[in-house]
């Protein structure tokens, strides 16, 4: 336990204050954005089960939003379903990008890793050079955020109707919000990040109005063929 919080050289430690403070952010923006999920699960008409359930199982908030919205329109399970893992597709790619994190450990360490993997743990891991601040920062951010997402979810469930419409709340600008902030300081200082985010924006942005909720995410990933021929 010791070697997750320093660093193989112990010169430095593994967790920091810096990565304590962007973890708590970032988990404080997903509770909002999960409480509005149970919420609105809730009062659209499912039981509190559905939502709660859906996020201890499925943990994937875009993909929950987008199976809930179809199942609410009306739609079957197999159509959210289909819906979730389109939109889940993404984490495949972040998975291997993190795999070295799980190295070493046992087989239900490493199923139990692979259901934290998310864009936000995917981006505190690899936000690290050293190993032993990569497994840290891993490992926390996703316990951290799967407590959180879940705590939260069920106390909007269990909230139901009672909060009423939350976008005039302005929740779902919380989390967004949040990771702009986490991002601005690699987009300020490199100017090939800064070229592949604009682009990658400007491609969601453009596709929003015509595609389903989620997709134009993946779209987004287009940006990053504005790097170039760089590693």
């Amino acid at each position: 336990m010791r070697s997750l919080f320093r660093t193989p050289s112990c010169s430095s430690p593994a967790v920091d204050r810096a990565l304590l403070r962007d973890v708590s952010l970032v988990c404080l923006a997903s509770g909002v954005v999960g409480v509005s999920f149970g919420a609105i699960a809730v009062a659209g008409g499912l039981p509190v089960w559905v939502p709660v359930v859906m996020s201890l199982v499925v943990y994937a908030g875009s993909a929950q939003f987008s199976a809930v919205g179809i199942l609410l329109a009306g739609g079957g399970p197999a159509a959210a379903a289909a819906t979730g893992l389109l939109l889940n597709t993404r984490t495949a790619a972040f998975s291997l990008a993190v795999a070295d994190v799980l190295d070493g450990h046992g087989r239900l360490a490493r199923f139990a890793g692979a259901h934290l993997v998310t864009d936000e743990t995917a981006a505190f891991a690899l936000a690290q050079r050293d190993p032993a601040r990569r497994r840290a920062a891993f490992w926390i951010s996703g316990l951290g955020l799967y407590a959180a997402w879940n705590l939260c979810v069920l106390g909007g469930a269990l909230a139901g109707g009672a909060l009423g419409d939350t976008d005039t709340f302005g929740l779902d600008a919380a989390f967004p919000a949040v990771l702009v902030a986490l991002v601005l300081p690699a987009v300020r200082e490199d100017p090939s990040t800064r070229r592949a985010a604009l682009t990658g924006g400007a491609v969601a942005l453009a596709a929003t109005p015509f595609v389903p909720t989620g997709v134009p995410v993946l779209l987004a990933l287009a940006g990053l063929l504005a790097l170039g021929g760089r590693a």
